[in-house]
């Protein structure tokens, strides 16, 4: 496999979750293994006999204006342990992010993420073998950015 040159990334960025038509502030987190998106609500339901999640984030959260809800079927439900040692268990996404020019599937669970500064948290899974982190640095690929940019 030929080496690339990996992209740098700030400790913050903007993100694109097009298949979800979100733009939304990343906090780009090397120390976390999951990604994160704050809903402030979610619920279940069956699309075609699989089970679906549908989700819902408040006003200015997702770069835009008003509220917002999404859907997607569910890929995965696992425990999470967060920062503070606490376990929950949180359903998990498959969609694709854009972010740098690159574009690329990663796996995201749904969380209230109510108290802490950023809506998303972009973890180590979903940077592998493309992107790296220089801690000093913010917004390296603009700022806010339209979800079909």
């Amino acid at each position: 496999m030929a080496h690339r040159e990996r992209i740098v990334l700030g400790w913050r960025e903007w993100a694109s979750l097009p298949g979800l038509g979100l733009s939304v502030r990343a906090k780009i987190d090397s120390g976390a293994r999951t990604s994160a998106l704050h809903v402030d609500r979610q619920w279940r339901f069956s699309e075609g006999g699989a089970p679906w999640v549908g989700f819902a984030l408040s006003n200015g959260l997702h770069g835009g204006e008003g509220g917002l809800e999404a859907s997607a079927p569910i890929f995965d439900e696992r425990e999470v342990t967060d920062s503070g040692g606490h376990r929950t268990r949180r359903i998990f996404l498959r969609t694709p992010l854009r972010l740098a020019g690159i574009e690329r599937e990663i796996e995201i669970n749904l969380s209230d993420r109510q108290a802490m500064l950023f809506p998303m948290l972009l973890g180590r899974t979903a940077m592998a073998r493309v992107f790296v982190v220089d801690p000093a640095r913010s917004f390296l690929h603009g700022r806010r950015r339209a979800a079909t940019a």
